[in-house]
């Protein structure tokens, strides 16, 4: 069962608190009081830190949406829909999921938080795991780019997270370089540039693997619904590596 199947109400806002917890409480509190459906989580006790720490970043991720499709003024139904693909197309959501996860991004819609500081707490609960911080980049640049551009002021707002996360502006280069027609994406897939030697690109290979190994980021405690997304980032980084080896010659 997925966080989602654990949500029993809007007190679970206090399981995370700060903007964020404001952000779940608000938005659970409504999904319970309006909906005709509630699911069965068995009984009704307090998340383990492990779900408290799943729960943080499926709100931040959505809450961080939010405020980055409305960064140009009002949140156009296109930047909306963009959204909503991604809940049903990269995290399969079934249809309870979606209205819960909905239900969290137009609250953060609504809300006078900012941006930044729901990066912040994102920041704070997992500046210890870089994968976690490189995900939810590579989250924003998917979602600003679903529908084939990339405005000023949406790269402006991704790359205040990549300042509040202390994430290396190279590193951040190549997943933009990944999301905005690279010449050389197998490359920007593995954060190198075609003139670093093999050995570079091994290292960097073998660093990436172990990073995103299903396994390993299963035992980190990234929200099940997000295993799907971590799981195609690992196997864009197998297959950008075999596509390099070939043009290579890399045994």
């Amino acid at each position: 069962m997925g966080i989602l199947g654990k949500i029993v109400g809007g007190t679970l806002g206090f399981a995370i608190g700060g903007p964020l917890g404001a952000i779940a409480g608000t938005a659970f509190g409504h999904v319970f009081d309006k909906s005709g459906e509630v699911y069965d989580a068995g009984p009704k006790q307090g998340l383990s830190v492990g779900e408290s720490t799943q729960l943080t970043f499926y709100v931040a991720a959505f809450s961080m949406l939010a405020k980055l499709v409305q960064v140009d003024g009002q949140a156009k139904q296109e930047e909306i829909n963009s959204v909503e693909q991604f809940m049903v197309r990269d995290l399969n959501l079934d249809l309870y999921g979606q209205r819960i996860t909905k239900n969290i991004f137009f609250t953060a819609l609504r809300s006078p938080q900012r941006f930044e500081d729901f990066a912040y707490q994102f920041y704070a609960r997992f500046h210890g795991q870089p994968q976690f911080l490189e995900l939810m980049i590579d989250i924003l640049f998917r979602v600003a780019t679903a529908d084939g551009k990339l405005s000023t002021e949406e790269e402006n707002l991704i790359h205040t997270a990549v300042k509040i996360f202390q994430f290396n502006e190279i590193d951040y280069r190549k997943i933009r370089q990944k999301y905005t027609g690279a010449v050389d994406k197998s490359y920007a897939v593995l954060g190198c540039d075609k003139t670093d030697p093999d050995e570079t690109i091994k290292s960097r290979y073998r660093k990436l693997v172990s990073d995103y190994h299903p396994d390993k980021i299963a035992s980190k405690g990234l929200p099940e619904e997000f295993i799907k997304f971590a799981n195609e980032k690992f196997q864009e980084i197998q297959t950008a590596y075999e596509d390099i080896k070939k043009e290579r010659n890399i045994k």
